[in-house]
């Protein structure tokens, strides 16, 4: 019985989400420095913004006054 061994198969390489380069390995998900700056830039400025629920609605979508 032969053990048939192959060899690792290479992931595509992903996209930087600020650029659109190939991402590099010392900065990713990042193409460069410059682009891991700019993605914090965002998050410290307010671009980036997680949604948030009204607080008028409970739970189950009705008003908390009825």
């Amino acid at each position: 019985m032969t053990l048939m061994t192959t060899a690792p198969t290479s992931r595509p390489r992903k996209k930087c989400p600020i650029c659109g380069k190939p991402a590099q390995q010392a900065t990713r998900p990042f193409c460069s420095d410059r682009c891991k700056e700019v993605d914090l830039h965002r998050w410290l400025s307010g671009a980036y913004a997680i949604p948030a629920a009204s607080d008028d609605e409970d739970e189950d979508g009705k008003p908390s006054d009825a």
